[in-house]
């Protein structure tokens, strides 16, 4: 196997995963914005976060949505935080797990990164609820 076919290998399975956490609409829309100045980062995690992290099996999908929530909330990134609440909701994480999940990065990231985080959540939910 040439390290071509291993990088599209992997794509592929990336690929795959991200359609089933973050749901193939995404993904469509995703691809929809790709250009040359993005390609070869939206390549980098289609093969490496979901193609290789996201895909190993030491910790399942609604593990995974927890620790990912709980470092977007740290990192205050609240573009990508509202991507994967509702990849939790997807995974099985239930409201009140994800509202846990952000109390407790209260402790360890800070109050205001917990608050604008459960802001998000909200928003999240609500717009869930409306289907």
């Amino acid at each position: 196997m040439t390290d071509d076919d291993a990088h599209r290998k992997l794509q592929q399975r990336g690929r795959r995963n991200m359609a089933r956490i973050l749901g193939a609409a995404y993904v469509a829309q995703r691809d929809a914005g790709t250009n040359s100045l993005n390609a070869s980062l939206r390549r980098l995690s289609e093969e490496f976060a979901y193609g290789t992290v996201w895909d190993g099996p030491e910790l399942d999908g609604r593990q995974r949505s927890m620790l990912t929530i709980a470092l977007l909330c740290a990192l205050n990134r609240p573009d990508e935080l509202r991507l994967h609440v509702a990849a939790g909701l997807r995974n099985g994480l239930l409201p009140a797990e994800i509202s846990a999940v952000v109390t407790h990065c209260a402790v360890y990231c800070g109050i205001p990164a917990a608050v604008d985080a459960m802001r998000v959540v909200e928003d999240v939910l609500q717009t869930a609820a409306r289907g």
